[in-house]
C-alpha cells in the first residue's frame, strides 16, 4: 500500500511526488497521458523557482531554457509598453520540463499509474484511509491523497467541488513556433503580452531556437467563427504584432493544443480531506503569467506538510489547517491581484486605456508585476 496517492502528473504533482519519495516515503502517481506530452501552458516561469527546482537535480541550462529579463505589452491596436522584469524568468516547454522531473520521480522510486484516470476518490474516517478509484478495475488505499488534475477535470465533477457550478467561458490555445524567412527577429530575453478582442496572447522562447504562442479567449468568439483558424485571421490578427507573427511564422503542430472551460474561480486547498495542489488549488490568470512557478512553489510546501504527516508530527486536523492558512499566505493575494487585473484587459476600449495608463506611469506596471510574483524559495 503506498503511503501516497497524487493524482496528476503535472509540476505540482511531479514535484511532491520526487520530495515524498526521497523522503522515503512510498509513493504512486496517476496520470491520465503518457511522458513525454504537450500542455496548454505559457511556459514561462519566474526565477522565484530557479535555484528549488536546481537543487531538486534539474539543469536548466542544459535543457536549454532561454533566459527572460524583458516584458512587452501591446494594446489591441499595436501600441507597445515595454519594462523590465525584476526578478526575471525563463522559458522551457512543458513538454521538456515535465518530463525531465518525470526522469527524477523515477528514479527516486516513485510508482507511475499512467494512461490511466482516477475516477472516485473517498475517505474511510474511522481507519483514516482514502480509497482511489483508478478506471483500471484496481483500487488504491493510502494515508494521504494529493489532488494535482488541473484547471478542471472528471474528477472535479465527480467531487461536487464548488466551483464546476459556475461558468467557465475561456479556452486556452497553444503552439509551439519558429521564425520564418521573413520574420521580425523576436529577442529571446523578452516575454510579450498582445491583447486582442475577448482575449490576450503570450509569447517568449524557450528551447532549441523555438517559442511558445499560448493565448486565452472566450468560447463566445470561437463559437462566433466556428473553427480556431477563421477566428485567429479575424479577432487575433487585428493586432498588429499577432498578425505579423501569425502570417510569417512557422507553426510546428500539426493542430494546437487546446484546453476548454478554463475556470479562474476561487478553490479550496483541501477539499474532502485533500491536498489541492497547482492549479487544482486556485488558477491564477495567464495575463499574469506564473503559474508554473506557483505550482512548483506550492508543490513544496505540500510535500513539506505531507512529510510531517506522514512521520505522525502532524495530526489530520493539523495537517489540513496549516496547509490552507499557509496556501491562503503564499497565493491568495496573487490570485486575486490577477482576477483584478483581467478585467482591464479583453474589453478593447478598457485594454487601451490601461495600456496608455501603465505608459505614464510605468511604476504602476511594474508593482502589478511584482504583486503577482513571489520571493525566491528558500532550498
Amino acid at each position: 500500500m503506498p503511503d501516497v496517492v497524487i493524482i496528476g502528473g503535472g509540476l505540482a504533482g511531479l514535484v511532491s511526488s520526487l520530495e515524498l519519495a526521497r523522503a522515503g516515503f512510498a509513493v504512486t502517481l496517476i496520470e491520465r497521458k503518457t511522458y513525454p506530452f504537450h500542455r496548454v501552458c505559457g511556459e514561462y516561469v519566474s526565477n522565484e523557482v530557479r535555484g528549488y527546482l536546481t537543487a531538486l537535480g534539474i539543469d536548466l541550462n542544459g535543457l536549454g531554457a532561454a533566459q527572460i529579463t524583458q516584458f512587452r505589452l501591446s494594446s489591441p491596436s499595436g501600441r507597445l509598453l515595454e519594462a523590465p522584469l525584476d526578478l526575471g524568468g525563463f522559458g522551457i516547454s512543458r513538454y521538456t520540463l515535465d518530463y525531465a522531473l518525470y526522469q527524477l520521480a523515477q528514479a527516486a522510486g516513485v510508482t507511475f499509474v499512467l494512461g490511466k484516470q482516477a475516477e472516485g476518490v473517498h475517505f474511510d474516517a474511522t481507519k483514516g484511509l482514502f480509497s482511489v478509484d483508478p478506471n483500471d478495475g484496481q483500487t488504491l488505499s493510502a494515508r494521504l491523497v494529493i489532488g494535482a488534475f488541473g484547471k478542471r477535470s472528471r474528477l472535479d465533477k465527480a467531487l461536487d467541488r464548488p466551483f464546476m457550478r459556475q461558468s467557465a467561458p475561456y479556452i486556452g490555445v497553444k503552439y509551439h513556433i519558429a521564425p520564418g524567412p521573413d520574420s521580425e527577429p523576436f529577442p529571446t530575453d523578452l516575454i510579450a503580452l498582445h491583447n486582442f478582442r475577448d482575449g490576450y496572447c503570450g509569447m517568449s522562447a524557450i528551447e532549441d531556437g523555438k517559442y511558445c504562442l499560448c493565448y486565452l479567449t472566450t468560447r463566445q468568439n470561437l463559437r462566433q467563427f466556428g473553427n480556431i483558424p477563421d477566428m485567429e485571421r479575424t479577432i487575433l490578427a487585428q493586432n498588429p504584432h499577432l498578425r505579423h507573427v501569425f502570417e510569417t511564422y512557422e507553426f510546428l503542430y500539426d493542430k494546437p493544443e487546446v484546453i476548454n472551460e478554463v475556470s479562474f474561480a476561487p478553490k479550496r486547498a483541501v477539499d474532502m480531506h485533500m491536498l489541492m495542489a497547482g492549479d487544482s488549488a486556485g488558477l491564477i490568470t495567464p495575463l499574469c503569467g506564473n503559474g508554473m512557478a506557483m505550482a512548483i512553489h506550492g508543490a513544496k510546501l505540500t510535500s513539506e506538510l505531507a512529510i510531517a504527516f506522514l512521520q505522525n508530527k502532524l495530526s489530520r486536523p493539523e495537517l489540513e489547517r496549516l496547509y490552507e492558512q499557509r496556501w491562503k499566505a503564499l497565493f491568495a493575494r496573487r490570485l486575486w491581484v490577477g482576477r483584478t487585473v483581467q478585467r482591464l484587459f479583453g474589453n478593447v476600449r478598457l485594454s487601451e486605456l490601461a495600456v496608455s495608463a501603465f505608459g505614464l506611469v510605468k511604476p504602476a506596471l511594474r508593482g502589478v508585476m511584482r504583486q503577482t510574483h513571489g520571493e525566491e524559495v528558500a532550498v
